[in-house]
């Protein structure tokens, strides 16, 4: 009799681990269903604060770049802006281009912590993919630059990148005989103008988008681009893990500024960020959001860099960032920084940080794109 109860208790609990896991298997099915339908209206509903429901966009695949009015996309200017790109004779030492922080082998970026510029010295900041900056409403992690045109000159005149002035930037490119030609086709004269300069390298730098990746792959109805672990991780990205609060549009950014705890107050890398700009104690320590499209690409991680690992950006978050402030420093209550309310411990398990970042992993294209530097004019 006790025998039989035994294996009676013993096989309902084997009968109930059966039923869970065939439970998990299903959902994940679903999900996989679900996601990869080509719907999102079909998607699981994304959880999100209240103060990010309006004018929230879900994430997707990218539309085609739009190009503005007052600087319409041309084969010629593209050309022409690729050259000046590249050309290191845009910087007062002639050493320095804008591919020196931004090269297409490392992600558009430098794959330093801070970027290094005139004389070798060091920045402050990590230099910001280019990777579909056509996409962006503001420019550099602070948002300084309005339009990409005005970012594309601002490290020519900043001292610690290309050490120079406009007139100076325009005088070396004037005194090189065979860019005339390509100023002709682009714009109708050789006139060489700052403004021309700036137009031309933004027409070059909206067209640096990224390749579908395994994400746009699969929501477009390919139901194999993704393994259930990766799938996981979108889920979570979208739910549990609270990324699509900030991290939402196609571009995988909301295009904004939050201070998620990154302000480094107090060190000698304190950055009131976006705050030098309003000057809003709200703002201090606020960062652009950027976008996570080839993120697996754009390491090392954060503004100041410091973060060598996409784990240890995961992690962060996935504690809600404890200590922002070290106990040590003596805060200034008018420059307190104020942290976002978006920022939340997560209580992720490890299997949920793996799958999260396998999840950022598949936003990277297989293929990274390869651009040659061009032969430069003389």
């Amino acid at each position: 009799m006790k025998k039989t109860f035994v294996f009676l208790v013993l096989g309902s609990f084997l009968l109930l681990v059966s039923f869970i896991q065939q439970e998990e298997v299903l959902d994940i099915v679903l999900l996989r269903k679900l996601y990869a339908s080509g719907d999102v209206s079909k998607w699981p509903k994304p959880h999100i604060d209240d103060q990010v429901r309006s004018g929230f966009a879900d994430i997707g695949v990218l539309p085609k770049v739009q190009y503005p009015a007052y600087n319409p996309y041309s084969k010629e200017k593209e050309t022409l802006g690729k050259l000046l790109f590249f050309d290191a004779r845009m910087s007062a030492s002639k050493q320095i281009s804008c591919s020196n922080c931004h090269d297409a082998q490392l992600g558009f970026g430098d794959g330093k912590s801070l970027a290094h510029g005139h004389g070798r010295r060091v920045g402050k900041r990590n230099a910001m993919t280019l990777y579909n900056v056509g996409y962006y409403t503001s420019f550099m992690w602070d948002g300084r630059a309005a339009t990409l045109e005005d970012q594309a000159i601002l490290p020519v005149q900043d001292t610690v990148e290309m050490h120079t002035d406009l007139s100076t930037m325009v005088r070396h490119i004037q005194e090189i005989d065979g860019y005339k030609p390509y100023f002709s086709a682009a714009f109708g004269t050789e006139e060489v103008t700052a403004q021309r300069i700036q137009y031309a390298i933004a027409t070059f730098e909206r067209g640096i988008k990224s390749y579908p990746s395994k994400f746009d792959r699969f929501i477009s109805g390919n139901e194999k681009a993704l393994n259930d672990t990766e799938l996981l991780g979108l889920h979570l990205f979208r739910t549990k893990a609270r990324c699509i609060n900030c991290h939402n549009t196609p571009l995988f950014s909301d295009n904004k500024f939050h201070n998620d705890g990154q302000t480094l107050y107090g060190t000698r890398q304190e950055d009131f960020g976006h705050y030098h700009l309003s000057g809003k104690q709200v703002d201090i320590g606020a960062f652009r959001t950027p976008s996570l499209r080839e993120v697996a690409l754009t390491g090392p991680w954060m503004h100041h860099g410091n973060f060598p690992t996409l784990r240890d950006v995961v992690e962060l978050y996935n504690l809600g960032n404890p200590a922002p402030i070290q106990r040590r420093v003596q805060v200034d209550e008018n420059t307190r920084p104020i942290h976002s309310p978006l920022l939340k411990k997560l209580n992720l398990s490890k299997d949920e940080v793996d799958a999260v970042i396998a999840f950022l992993q598949a936003l990277s294209s297989p293929v990274q794109r390869r651009i040659a530097q061009p032969v430069l004019p003389d």
